[in-house]
């Protein structure tokens, strides 16, 4: 699934406005351009498996009550920081769509070892060769 074809429904979004830091000059003092996004990962009606991976990816930024919180403050208009929260949930919900592929176990071949014991065994008499020389 890619970021474009994720449907957020709008009941599930709560947006506030706050003072951002960073760039905008005298402006940012006076403006609320930052927006703080809460979605409510109930209301999003995913499928369990990718409501756990949403809460996996989304960390330390989802509440106990099963809200999850982004803040969006990059850019110095509160327009460009709503589309910026939205597609950044978008990305995370596409994610949480994604199930990794589990992986096969795999072991080294019998041969492959030898071979490696054999390589070290032959480095090890050319540096046994490098000993220091009698003259007998």
């Amino acid at each position: 699934m890619r970021p474009e074809d994720v449907l957020i429904p709008e009941d599930a979004l709560t947006e506030t406005f706050l003072a951002a830091t960073g760039p905008g000059g005298q402006n940012v003092n006076k403006v609320a351009t930052a927006v703080q996004l809460r979605v409510d990962l109930f209301k999003l009606g995913l499928h369990p498996d990718a409501y756990e991976r949403l809460k996996q990816i989304g960390g330390s930024r989802v509440t106990t009550g099963g809200e999850l919180l982004i803040t969006a403050r990059r850019f110095r208009t509160q327009d460009a920081n709503r589309t910026d929260a939205r597609a950044r949930l978008a990305q995370m919900i596409a994610a949480a769509h994604m199930v990794q592929r589990k992986r096969k176990a795999t072991r080294v071949p019998r041969s492959a070892k030898a071979e490696r014991v054999q390589d070290k065994r032959q480095r090890s008499a050319v540096k046994q060769g490098r000993g220091k020389v009698t003259f007998d």
